[in-house]
């Protein structure tokens, strides 16, 4: 049985900022075919700041609960601060994760660095 910390659990029963953002400035989408977990991260971005962050994940506890705490991690961050935000940050900022959820469930911190690359090209 794995177990989860009380925040795993209260941002999988209770995520924050699900949904579409139908104006969103940024998408980053990512899967793991393995354990079939699938995350799309759309943020909104104003003069190199994210000011809004939304998910839609298709997954277990974990995937859901990293998806929803990255989004309350990543508003306020410039675009560069944003990218410094590690999946070892995702996952303390859970209070951990069991070491086999840790690959294929945290897929929040790629969803990001890719989104805001995806921005980044966009741009130029």
């Amino acid at each position: 049985k794995i177990m989860y910390s009380d925040k795993v659990m209260d941002h999988f029963l209770n995520p924050r900022n699900t949904g579409d953002l139908p104006e969103a400035d940024a998408m980053g989408e990512i899967g793991n075919p393995a354990c079939g977990d699938m995350m799309r991260l759309f943020l909104k971005i104003e003069k190199d700041v994210i000011t809004q962050a939304r998910f839609k994940t298709f997954g277990c506890a974990a995937a859901i609960a990293t998806s929803s705490i990255l989004t309350e991690m990543a508003v306020g961050k410039t675009l560069d601060e944003a990218l410094l935000i590690s999946k070892e940050d995702v996952a303390a900022a859970l209070d951990g994760l069991p070491p086999k959820k840790m690959d294929c469930s945290n897929l929040a911190a790629d969803a990001l660095h890719q989104a805001i690359q995806n921005y980044r090209l966009n741009k130029s």
